[in-house]
């Protein structure tokens, strides 16, 4: 260690974000964080960890950074109750962590991670970060491949576990269904016998993972499970209501996020939030008020009286039909879907986007492609950017109902943001 004796309160990997009292970790990857701790410094982080330069202030010299977040993350564990529940899945993940974090909420102090901090770098910042008094976490846990979740529960041990859906997400990475299957259910096998799984009995691959753990299992879906929607019913908003059936009683929901597959969401929020004992009209009451994080099934009005659908925050093969399901749901005489590349779908890349564009068709909704043959648009309405898709947007109103959906490293989240804007304001 060099420097005075400090206290650190949390810790931060980002110099433009770090809050004054957070350690800074500079993490090496396409960039090498530690040419960011004079500004992590001026920020008011009183202490960094280093493995390279030593600066002003208190270090602490580590032999890799990274290495050492986990282990932060690790020791951070220690200090929170045995109510954490590790979150996992192709598709639902952030979202099921929202409602997750607002049912919890309604019986505990509770922490969650920020957007999709869900690798890692995010999880041990999340168990970091976690206030003092915290009664209940909720950890995110995305996969590159085998073994990424092992790691992730290793770091956090939930005791609580929600596996979502096994989709064609990241196939580039994994391969095939099977291989996403085996490594999401690593959160299964982690679970100690006294914790619950909480799986989706309406997805195969993942109901199947009931047999790769010793702790209780409870169920949720659309048409099965333990914890099951009847009824499922869409206001003009797309908000869903249902009949939510579980172990616990019944009760009448109406959400306020927007798709019918956040029924699905939805449920294994509950779920969850019955294996960790809270109360039913809590639950239903939470599920009320809950919102999403930006960029997921946003249902915006413009002031044409357009609708925009703006779900840009990622796309796969499922996210991308559920959304074109919810479009075809929205009044509207035209429909519109404006979309880019699903990315990392591996050699089925070009098969996955023509389902897309086929079940498009069959709903009536015209694509706009953006810089993505594979969607075979040909045209005018195959266009190269964002302005191009707004020139073919053109004029919208009431009549109209957009959505604009496509991987991240697309950033259509900035059409959205012009068409919301308006044509006459600046972007």
């Amino acid at each position: 260690m060099f420097g005075r004796d400090v206290v650190v309160d949390g810790a931060s990997i980002d110099s433009r974000s770090t809050r004054p009292g957070q350690l800074f970790v500079p993490i090496v990857d396409a960039r090498d964080g530690h040419d960011f701790i004079g500004a992590a410094l001026r920020a008011g982080a009183p202490a960094y960890l280093t493995s390279g330069p030593l600066e002003a202030g208190t270090a602490i010299r580590v032999a890799d950074t990274a290495t050492a977040l986990l282990d932060l993350g690790r020791l951070a564990r220690t200090r929170l109750p045995d109510r954490v529940v590790g979150i996992t899945g192709s598709v639902g993940k952030t979202s099921t962590k929202d409602l997750l974090a607002e049912v919890l909420s309604a019986s505990y102090a509770t922490a969650a991670n920020e957007r999709s901090f869900n690798n890692e770098l995010g999880v041990p910042l999340t168990l970091v970060e976690a206030p003092e008094g915290t009664e209940a976490t909720i950890v995110e846990m995305g996969a590159r491949g085998a073994g990424h979740i092992a790691l992730l529960c290793d770091i956090a041990r939930p005791t609580i576990g929600v596996v979502t859906v096994v989709a064609g997400a990241h196939l580039e990475q994994f391969g095939t269904l099977d291989d996403v299957a085996r490594a999401k259910g690593e959160l299964v096998e982690a679970l100690p016998a006294g914790g619950t799984a909480v799986l989706n009995a309406d997805d195969e691959r993942v109901a199947a993972m009931a047999t790769r753990t010793d702790a209780r299992v409870l169920t949720f879906g659309t048409h099965g499970g333990d914890v099951r929607a009847e009824d499922i019913r869409l206001d003009d908003a797309l908000r869903p209501g249902f009949r939510l059936r579980t172990p616990a009683g019944d009760a009448d929901v109406r959400l306020a996020v927007h798709g019918v597959h956040q029924v699905t969401n939805a449920l294994a929020a509950a779920a969850a939030g019955l294996a960790a004992d809270v109360d039913l009209d809590a639950i239903v009451g939470a599920l009320a008020g809950a919102e999403l994080s930006a960029l997921r099934m946003q249902l915006d009005t413009l002031a044409s009286g357009a609708r925009v659908v703006n779900d840009a925050y990622n796309a796969n093969p499922a996210s991308t039909l559920a959304a074109l399901d919810a479009l075809a749901a929205l009044p509207a005489a035209r429909r519109v879907a404006v979309l880019g590349t699903m990315a990392e779908l591996g050699p089925d890349a070009a098969a996955e986007h023509a389902r897309v564009a086929a079940r498009a068709r069959d709903l009536g909704i015209r694509i706009i492609s953006v810089a993505e043959p594979a969607y075979a648009v040909t045209g005018p309405d195959a266009v190269v950017d964002i302005d191009g898709a707004l020139a073919r947007l053109g004029r919208l109103d009431a009549d109209d109902a957009v959505l604009v959906k496509a991987s991240r490293v697309v950033g259509l989240e900035r059409l959205a943001a012009r068409l919301a804007a308006g044509p006459d304001e600046p972007t």
